[in-house]
């Protein structure tokens, strides 16, 4: 007689969810890569924080920084990649998480997630309203129409689209991150070709260099630069071959994110030479990179990666809205939420009343912005620093349940390095990383330590509330606690 194992509390295998259509989708492993990179915004990556690195990190070792976060989370994909495979679930974060340490932390990070892609998903409209208004006025001499106006246009936009199969939004990711990583190469093409301000220089990737200036800031912010890499095991069931295709896409995404950013800061360097970068930089961070391209590529250039600039934020908008629909996703399939929200288009396979849900509570999140004429640059800034915070903090907390979950459960095709030394070795450096980012964070939400004390509260306060609606569901329904992370 055959003898069963039972579930512990820390084990959380993968189960059916209730009967009635499911996710599907047809997503290649190249259509993930662009829909992950697409939310990542390269465009605005490179010309908003490529500049703060340098001019606010470790100056001309920035380069370093970002090869040095592609390390960190190279070695957290060993591992995370690993479990991908024997814990087939969409849930991202609030599975492996579950699975790794049990339901409470679990369900406490389901909903820091859950604000981290909510945050982020409220700090792409303001931004895109801003950009857009500044644009569209002050570029082209139109109408002063308000940031919030082109706000709830891109929501109307975005809505429709999360409506639709995940395949919609990839052929749209796919064009438009194609555009954006297309004007950075022209970029980085011409200053090799004019040889920089004054020849080149590898003196970014020396020891020296890497360590100067304030490598803590540097750090945190390339860092934030890798942001959605992690998003490749949400749409796992939409996509051929999952087990194949979420890791491929996952390493693909780290290496070419690295080279990118690295490559482009290092030319960054070189266009304005290593003596003057820094100054040039920390003077004016968010125009540096455009009068750099001006000088080396041209008005035309710097015309289309303004308006790239605009598309860039659409793409990082519908793919951080189609996250934040899949949590919703899944929290209501589990039953922690409304049951209403695992509902699946019989048609299009898309969670569509989760992202009618995240497109109505985006509406309701900007209204409060709105009355009380908020500055939409503060609030970008503030709200992609809570996206940032909490990405680290999700990061570290799913880098302590990979170890626990593969020596547990041992699975047969796992080494040592896989299941031991890479995720000790990443752990180490998110731990590093939110130590830096909980010292620096006052500057990462460009705010005053009143409004930081209030992020902390609203970062670690929203786990806290997870934790204790499980404490809760254990104690009064045990059968909701018990789908925790199951689904």
């Amino acid at each position: 007689m055959s003898s069963v194992r039972p579930v512990t509390e820390t084990e959380v295998p993968s189960v059916g969810v209730a009967s009635g259509p499911q996710l599907r989708g047809n997503l290649s492993m190249f259509h993930l890569l662009f829909t992950v990179l697409a939310f990542n915004a390269p465009m605005a990556v490179v010309v908003g924080f490529i500049p703060l690195v340098v001019g606010y990190g470790n100056g001309i070792g920035a380069p370093m920084a970002f090869v040095a976060a592609g390390v960190i989370l190279a070695l957290f994909a060993a591992g995370f990649t690993t479990m991908a495979r024997h814990l087939p679930n969409p849930g991202g974060f609030y599975a492996y998480i579950t699975a790794g340490l049990g339901r409470v932390v679990g369900l406490g990070s389901s909903f820091l997630a859950l604000l981290c892609y909510y945050a982020i998903t409220l700090s792409c409209y303001a931004y895109f309203g801003l950009v857009l208004k500044s644009l569209i006025h002050d570029r082209y001499h139109g109408p002063a129409i308000s940031w919030w106006l082109w706000g709830l246009a891109l929501v109307a936009v975005v809505g429709v689209l999360g409506y639709f199969k995940l395949d919609v939004s990839a052929r749209i990711l796919s064009v438009v991150l194609v555009c954006e990583v297309v004007i950075v190469l022209v970029y980085d093409a011409c200053v090799v070709f004019k040889g920089g301000a004054s020849g080149f220089s590898l003196s970014s990737f020396t020891p020296h260099a890497a360590l100067s200036g304030s490598t803590g800031i540097a750090l945190l912010f390339a860092i934030l630069c890798f942001g959605g890499f992690e998003a490749t095991t949400i749409f796992r069931d939409e996509v051929r071959d999952p087990d194949r295709t979420v890791p491929r896409a996952t390493y693909l995404f780290i290496g070419l994110v690295t080279l990118l950013y690295a490559g482009t800061a290092w030319l960054l360097i070189q266009a304005y030479g290593t003596d003057k970068v820094v100054a040039a930089t920390a003077a004016n961070p968010t125009q540096s990179f455009m009068d750099s391209a001006a000088a080396y590529s041209g008005r035309v250039v710097v015309d289309l990666a303004t308006v790239l600039l605009t598309t860039s934020i659409f793409a990082a908008a519908l793919s951080s809205h189609n996250i934040t629909a899949r949590y919703l996703y899944n929290l209501g399939a589990d039953g922690i939420l409304h049951k209403g929200l695992s509902k699946v288009h019989p048609r299009q396979g898309a969670p569509y009343r989760a992202s009618l849900v995240t497109t109505v509570t985006t509406v309701l999140g900007l209204a409060p912005f709105v009355i009380f004429a908020a500055d939409p640059t503060l609030l970008y800034a503030t709200l992609s620093g809570v996206f940032g915070y909490a990405l680290i903090v999700l990061l570290l907390v799913t880098g302590v349940a990979i170890p626990v979950y593969l020596r547990r459960t041992r699975p047969s095709d796992t080494n040592v390095w896989k299941s031991v030394v890479a995720p000790v070795l990443a752990l180490a450096g998110l731990a590093v990383s939110l130590v830096l980012a909980t010292q620096n964070f006052s500057t990462l939400i460009s705010g005053s330590k009143s409004l930081t004390n209030g992020m902390f509260a609203l970062v670690y306060g929203t786990f806290v509330v997870g934790v204790i609606t499980a404490l809760v569901y254990r104690r009064s329904r045990p059968d909701v606690y018990e789908r925790i992370g199951r689904q």
